[in-house]
Formats: C-alpha cells, sequence, structure tokens
C-alpha cells in the first residue's frame, strides 16, 4: 500500500465523522422534541453498547497498561459523560447551526490544552487566531435573537463552548492511547461508561424512563446510537489513531459548515447578518492559527 493510499482512507473516514457529527446537531433537536436530554443521551450510549458487544471477546485479548488507566478515564469522563451534558443542555438554548459553528473553536483548544498538559510549543500566531474566533464565537452569541428553537443562545453557545473544552480533553488523552489500543476498543469504553453515567439520571423523579415511542424521536434517537455513536466515533478514533492530532483536529472545521446547510436543510433555521460575519471571523481566527509554520499539536508519543 503506498503512502497516499495509507493516508486516503484515514482522511476519507474523518471526512465521514465530520459529516456524521454535524447531523448529529440536527438529530439531538428532533430527539429533545419528544424525549429528555438525559433520556436521550442515555439511549444513544446504550444503543452503542449494544452495537459493541460482539466484539468484547476480542477486547479481552488486549494487554492491558496500568499507567494507562488515566488516560482511559480522562478520555471517557471529558466525552462522552461531561461533553454530551453539556451538549444537552447547550442544544435546549441555542441553536443547532450556532452549536455547531463554536466547534470551530476545537483545534485551537487543542493546542491550548497541549501546550498546558504536554508542554508543546505553541506560536503567537495560534494565539492570535485563537482570540479572533473566540471573539467571533462571543458575537455569534451575541447576535442571536431568542426563538423557539434558541430560548437562550447567550448561555447555550457557553455550554457548547465547555463541551469543545471537554473535548480538547478527549483529543489529547485519545492520541495517547491510540498507539497502543485499536479505535474500536476506545470507541467502545466510551459507549460503556457512558451507559454507566447517564443511567442514574433516569431514576430522577422528574425525569425517568419514556413513557411511549414517539417514532420520530426515537429514530433520531437510534440514529445517535448507530451512525453517530458507532459509527462517527469509530471512524475519528480511526482517524486520530493514523494521523498526528494537529492534522485530525483541523477537520472539525468541517462541522460548522456541514452543520449550518444540514441546520437550514431539515430544521429551517436561519442565521442573520450580524451572526454571518461572526461566523466569518471564527473562521479567520482558526485559518490564521492553521498558518502557522509549527503544527498546533505535534503526534503524541
Amino acid at each position: 500500500m503506498t503512502e497516499n493510499t495509507s493516508r486516503l482512507l484515514p482522511i476519507l473516514s474523518l471526512i465521514l465523522a465530520m459529516l456524521l457529527w454535524a447531523s448529529s446537531f440536527v438529530a439531538l433537536k428532533l430527539a429533545f422534541r419528544g424525549y429528555h436530554p438525559m433520556q436521550v443521551i442515555f439511549g444513544r450510549m446504550l444503543i452503542a453498547s449494544l452495537c459493541f458487544l460482539p466484539f468484547v471477546p476480542s477486547f479481552f485479548k488486549l494487554i492491558w497498561r496500568k499507567q494507562d488507566l488515566k488516560y482511559l478515564l480522562t478520555m471517557a469522563i471529558c466525552e462522552p459523560c461531561l461533553y454530551f451534558l453539556f451538549e444537552a443542555k447547550a442544544l435546549q438554548l441555542t441553536s443547532a447551526s450556532q452549536a455547531g459553528m463554536i466547534t470551530a473553536i476545537l483545534p485551537l483548544l487543542v493546542a491550548i490544552l497541549a501546550w498546558g498538559w504536554l508542554k508543546e510549543q505553541i506560536g503567537r500566531q495560534t494565539l492570535v487566531g485563537f482570540f479572533l474566533a473566540i471573539v467571533g464565537a462571543c458575537w455569534l452569541s451575541l447576535a442571536s435573537e431568542s426563538s423557539s428553537e434558541a430560548p437562550n443562545p447567550l448561555l447555550g453557545n457557553l455550554c457548547e463552548f465547555l463541551a469543545m473544552a471537554c473535548a480538547a480533553g478527549y483529543t489529547v488523552s485519545l492520541k495517547r492511547l491510540s498507539k497502543n489500543y485499536p479505535p474500536l476498543f476506545l470507541t467502545a469504553v466510551q459507549a460503556f461508561i457512558g451507559s454507566l453515567f447517564f443511567f442514574p439520571f433516569l431514576l430522577l423523579p422528574d425525569i425517568g424512563f419514556p413513557e411511549r415511542w414517539q417514532t420520530s424521536s426515537a429514530m433520531a434517537v437510534i440514529y445517535l446510537g448507530t451512525l453517530i455513536t458507532f459509527g462517527a466515533y469509530g471512524c475519528y478514533n480511526y482517524g486520530i489513531s493514523r494521523l498526528p492530532a494537529s492534522q485530525v483536529a483541523s477537520y472539525v472545521n468541517l462541522i460548522p459548515v456541514f452543520g449550518v446547510i444540514l441546520s437550514m436543510l431539515i430544521l429551517g433555521e436561519k442565521l442573520n447578518q450580524a451572526q454571518w460575519l461572526a461566523c466569518g471571523l471564527v473562521f479567520c481566527g482558526v485559518w490564521i492559527s492553521n498558518r502557522s509554520e509549527k503544527q498546533l499539536v505535534q503526534p503524541i508519543t
């Protein structure tokens, strides 16, 4: 297999993962119309866990490293646990298109975290781009207008930003782990731990278990558990196991593009003129950071 061919499959996997993740914002909105957010998140984790059951026997053959336990726990706590708590709240308060746009900040958050945690170099140009992207995200939120789909976009976008901070911690941890464990196993760990983490929420009196079947919302949950939690995370974890984390993080910039398009086509959402300008500022900041001579995040060994 040539070098170009060996890179093509992980690149295509990442593009597919970004398209699926962009669609997850729309699917979550549809699911939340019929079920409580915690019911939705647990449902998708449970469905994904069931998809992984046939692979469990092969997982017992893996060689475990005790020193990797902290990275496994960090990965799972960051995502899906805290990540989905923040994202679920975000999509209750803001639109799917705005939430998708906030994801453009993820590559820069990965760079900041790698600088603070892994002591990697971060250039002045990256910091300038990070500042512009943050300003753009704040402008996007402040220019938002309340609606039935976005009752409190300012707080919702803040929650989505916190979700991206968790995703950054997940990405750095995952890159550490991908050297010693297959992508399928790491994705399964997320699903199993996520199911255990979100199940107690269903025991709360104001949440409980779903009382009736609502077709559109239920199909959205099934879609989230199979094509997103099982499929998209599998594609993403495969990509990051084959490519440097900096290159992988840059593909996240496709999510806002896909997200806005899908939100407009399926949910009928629209952005006003100020929000389009704010989106441009976010992309400008990301572009400036990616033009840095050094990679945002070097391959972790």
